[in-house]
C-alpha cells in the first residue's frame, strides 16, 4: 500500500508537525516539496488538493486533510504494520474529555501561536522589518510573549499540556515554539517551556528541521 502523500514546505512550522508526529509514530510519508517562492500552491494542479491554496496537505488513498491540525489527528491514529512507537506513545485518546483537553491546545497553536510566534517568525524571515511591517511585528510579539507567558504557567506543574503525557496537543504548540528565536523572541525567561521542549526533543524519533538550533537561520539581511 503506498504511503500518505504530504505536500510540505521544508522550513515551514505547519508542515513540520506533522513530518514530526509521523517520525515519532515510525509513520512513513511520501514527500512533495512545493515550490512555495513560484507560486505553485497556487497551481490548477494543487488547488485540485487543496482548493485554499494552503500547505501542508495530505492525501492518503481517497482521503484528503488540507490542515495541520487534522492531519495531526488522522496521523495519530494512522495503522500500519510498521508504526510499533506509536504503540508506545499513543498521541491520541479514545476518551471524550481527553480529547476535548488535546484539541484545547491545539486550537491554542492555531490562534495565540500561529498569530504571535509564527508571525513574527514569517515577518523577520520572509518579509523584513520595515516602517510597514514593524507594527505588525510589534503586535506579533506581544501576542508570541503572552503565549509564552501561558505555556510557561501551565509547564512549570505540569510536563505535558494535556492528560499528563506527550498528545498531538505538545505537537502542535512546540514545531512553532521551538522556532521562537527566528522570530527575535526569546525563550530565555520561560525555562519551564525550555525544559519541556528539551523533553519533545528526547522523545524516540524525534527529528529536527533544519536551522533549528540557529536563531539567525533564513533571516533576512
Amino acid at each position: 500500500m503506498a504511503p500518505p502523500k504530504l505536500y510540505t514546505i521544508k522550513d515551514s512550522g505547519n508542515c513540520y508537525k506533522p513530518r514530526l508526529l509521523a517520525a515519532l509514530l515510525n509513520i512513513k510519508l511520501e514527500l512533495v516539496e512545493v515550490d512555495y517562492r513560484n507560486d505553485q500552491h497556487h497551481s490548477p494542479e494543487f488547488l485540485a488538493i487543496n482548493p485554499r491554496g494552503q500547505i501542508p496537505a495530505l492525501v492518503d488513498g481517497d482521503k484528503v486533510f488540507t490542515d495541520s491540525a487534522a492531519i495531526l489527528v488522522y496521523l495519530s491514529g494512522y495503522q500500519s504494520d510498521s508504526n510499533t512507537i506509536g504503540a508506545l506513545l499513543p498521541f491520541w485518546s479514545n476518551d471524550v474529555v481527553e480529547q476535548a483537553e488535546i484539541v484545547d491546545w491545539v486550537a491554542f497553536a492555531t490562534g495565540w501561536i500561529q498569530s504571535g510566534i509564527a508571525t513574527a517568525r514569517a515577518i523577520i524571515r520572509f518579509r523584513g522589518v520595515s516602517a510597514t511591517t514593524q507594527p505588525l511585528l510589534d503586535t506579533a510579539t506581544a501576542k508570541g510573549e503572552k503565549s509564552l507567558e501561558i505555556l510557561q504557567l501551565r509547564l512549570r506543574t505540569n510536563e505535558w499540556l494535556a492528560v499528563g503525557r506527550p498528545t498531538i496537543a505538545d505537537i502542535a504548540v512546540f514545531c512553532y515554539v521551538v522556532l521562537a528565536p527566528q522570530g527575535n523572541i526569546s525563550l530565555d525567561p520561560y525555562p519551564a517551556v525550555k525544559s519541556w521542549i528539551s523533553r519533545i526533543r528526547n522523545l524516540p524519533g524525534f527529528f529536527a528541521i533544519e536551522g533549528l538550533d540557529d536563531p539567525e537561520y533564513g533571516k533576512r539581511a
